[in-house]
């Protein structure tokens, strides 16, 4: 996943506009490369990559490869049976996708709830267009999703704004990344 996403967390280190923001946390966030990419371009934030035990020392070896680790950190955690650390930006690259609807909006409500006022949820996926005609990578990962999890899908914008106003957003809006990637943002 983490070679998969490489351009997409540099394109989003580097047109997601975190002036207003200090802290980031990316959850599931594997061997910390958004991380890492948003401190190597943002050199106010604070960064934690968020995943299980195990992952964490993959995750303080590439830090320390890439000589930030006095602005990225790891912590350890699941992110379905414990609450999501507090932080400005809540991150997840490839993870809603895993799930079903439920789910997907679970952990929209447990990003909101870390989060302050006016922090930002990012869902960093293949973001589907509404009409279902161009985004044909998009559409053959939510089936290969459905494959491999039997309940996992990707989505439309028009789906990820739903599920915001469930979990509480105010507003939302996108950014594309690299080819069929988006970054989709819901504000508290």
């Amino acid at each position: 996943m983490s070679g998969i996403q490489m351009g997409n967390f540099m394109a989003f280190a580097q047109k997601f506009d975190f002036t207003q923001y200090k802290t980031l946390i990316d959850v599931g966030g594997s061997a910390g490369l958004l991380s890492l990419m948003v401190a190597r371009h943002n050199a106010h934030m604070r960064c934690t990559s968020f995943d299980l035990p195990p992952v964490e020392p993959v995750a303080n070896a590439t830090i320390q490869q890439f000589g930030l680790s006095d602005q990225v950190k790891t912590a350890s955690g699941n992110f379905f049976t414990m609450p999501i650390p507090n932080a400005d930006v809540v991150v997840m690259g490839n993870i809603l996708h895993d799930w079903d609807e439920e789910n997907k909006i679970s952990l929209m409500k447990k990003a909101y709830d870390a989060l302050p006022a006016n922090g930002a949820f990012v869902a960093i996926e293949n973001i589907i267009d509404s009409e279902r005609k161009q985004n044909v990578f998009g559409m053959m990962m939510s089936l290969n999703m459905l494959i491999e999890t039997g309940t996992g899908f990707d989505y439309t914008f028009a789906d990820f704004n739903r599920w915001a106003n469930i979990a509480g957003f105010k507003s939302t809006s996108i950014i594309p990344l690299t080819g069929p990637s988006s970054a989709a943002i819901a504000y508290k």
